[in-house]
């Protein structure tokens, strides 16, 4: 097959174009969650739940685990997972996001990698400039919490 006979060609290599997987972690402290205010574009100096691209050689829960502790300093304890989240236009460049709770974690909370700052909020009252569909994700997490509690 040549560049030009593939539909939605990738500009770099021609192959097929593909959306990537990135993961987002949910933390929540009684009725708040943990946001970060994203230091690099898209939507920059927004906030935004931790979480990030996987890399190769990880499953999606070690992903998160990594981005996290990355981002914000804290060690989960354990993952639930939400759900996927693929709308195209969810992302500047369409990735798909697989969102986790995380109900436990140890650590010292402190902004880390692209965080510009770590700070937790109200679920009922995230703040107007949230990023993606982060409030989506945390809507979700706010039910499924629910019913493990």
């Amino acid at each position: 097959m040549k560049k030009s006979d593939v539909p939605n060609p990738c500009p770099r290599c021609g192959r097929y174009k593909t959306r990537a997987v990135t993961v987002d972690a949910v933390v929540v402290d009684n009725d708040n969650v943990l946001l970060i205010k994203r230091g690099n574009e898209p939507f920059k100096d927004c906030w935004a739940l931790p979480g990030g691209y996987m890399d190769f050689d990880e499953t999606a829960g070690e992903a998160c685990y990594r981005e996290l502790a990355e981002e914000t300093g804290l060690k989960a304890e354990g993952l639930y997972f939400i759900g996927e989240f693929s709308q195209p236009g969810r992302h500047p460049e369409q990735c798909i996001a697989l969102a986790f709770l995380i109900m436990e974690w140890d650590g010292r909370l402190a902004a880390g990698d692209d965080a510009q700052e770590a700070k937790w909020f109200p679920m009922t009252d995230l703040p107007a400039d949230i990023a993606f569909d982060h409030k989506k994700i945390v809507e979700c997490a706010a039910a499924q919490r629910e019913g493990l509690l």
